[in-house]
């Protein structure tokens, strides 16, 4: 729970991949974040096939208060984080091999700058490296660069994470009740809440 963006994509041709993980390197050195190179060399013969090998090639970095950023690829050229393929990389259901090319990143707790910072630095390498690639902003900023929408959603995941904290706290789980009927039971009074400040 928490504002997020979902990315998915492509790497444009294998040989970028160099030059991808140093300009993302030069950037998050530059700001002292933490960050991990992963394999820089696809293998040949595998980009842009529908098979992949177990391996990740790429960089990521981790903004603090902010999930990990993954800008890593499968060996067939498509996005996917060190976590996607050791959970659904080996899956046979194609619900989970869905989730094995979209990577989610919480940006919540990191605070609207930051969170802006995100979208223009997707904006700057999807011009530069990627192909088909796919942005889903909870926040709305990838589409607007509207900072008062912006300003706007962080508010109402704050609100909700709130509410959802003042809950929990307020309303313990009760002897016998299952998780699911405890989660419906605590959705249903801060849908209440909301609905009594309008």
């Amino acid at each position: 729970m928490g504002l997020s963006i979902h990315y998915s994509g492509s790497l444009r041709s294998p040989d970028l991949l160099p030059e991808l993980i140093e300009e993302v390197k030069d950037i998050v050195e530059v700001f002292k974040w933490e960050y991990g190179i992963c394999e820089e060399k696809f293998p040949a013969d595998t980009f842009g096939k529908k098979s992949y090998n177990q391996n990740i090639y790429g960089i990521y970095f981790t903004i603090p208060e902010c999930e990990t950023i993954s800008i890593c690829f499968l060996s067939n050229g498509r996005m996917a984080s060190p976590a996607s393929l050791k959970f659904y990389g080996n899956s046979d259901n194609k619900d989970e091999q869905n989730f094995l090319y979209m990577i989610s990143v919480k940006t919540q707790f990191a605070g609207i700058k930051m969170h802006k910072f995100i979208i223009h630095l997707f904006k700057h390498l999807n011009k530069k490296y990627f192909q088909n690639f796919k942005m889903f902003d909870e926040g709305d900023y990838w589409e607007t660069e509207d900072e008062k929408l912006l300003e706007s959603n962080f508010k109402k995941y704050t609100a909700l994470l709130d509410s959802f904290s003042f809950a929990l706290e307020n309303q313990p789980i009760k002897p016998g009740e299952s998780v699911e009927a405890y989660l419906k039971r605590l959705l249903n009074q801060i849908n209440d809440r909301k609905s009594k400040r309008k």
